[in-house]
């Protein structure tokens, strides 16, 4: 397994495609939730784009907001369907956390409470429903390896 850590003028034309397939194969598609998957953050000088790919193509995939308070966002956390339940994605949260300025961000699935806290993260407000599904605002303080 390979991991590509890449800001957005750094994306080959096939990897930018791959990414985008694969966020709306799940959360438009699979999760039927029909909003603005391309929300013009991809582009962002700070943005980052970090994923993984195997023999059979890209594996699982996450997207690196910087914040104007100089927080970070953890979003678009996404794995292929063929490789769910793999631990897959974990090595991309741990490179995520490692390598970007905390305190880091994300509203997670609710399911995923358990999967997320085991990377320090907390819920810091109440359970809300974005299109359709159940999520937490989630934050982790802990120290990380960029400033």
């Amino acid at each position: 397994m390979e991991l590509y850590d890449r800001s957005f003028d750094e994306l080959t034309a096939r990897e930018l495609h791959d990414i985008v397939k694969l966020r709306i194969d799940v959360f438009v598609v699979e999760q039927d939730c029909a909003y603005p998957e391309l929300d013009g953050r991809d582009h962002e000088a700070t943005t980052r784009h970090i994923w993984s790919v195997g023999r059979d193509g890209l594996l699982c995939y996450l997207r690196l907001l910087r914040e104007a308070d100089g927080s970070t966002t953890i979003g678009r956390v996404v794995t292929s369907p063929d490789h769910r339940g793999e631990g897959r994605s974990a090595p991309l949260i741990e490179h995520a956390i490692a390598t970007s300025p905390g305190p880091h961000h994300m509203k997670a699935q609710s399911r995923l409470r358990g999967w997320y806290a085991r990377f320090g993260f907390e819920v810091v407000g109440a359970e809300f429903v974005e299109d359709g599904i159940p999520h937490l605002p989630m934050r982790r303080d802990g120290a990380s390896g960029a400033g």
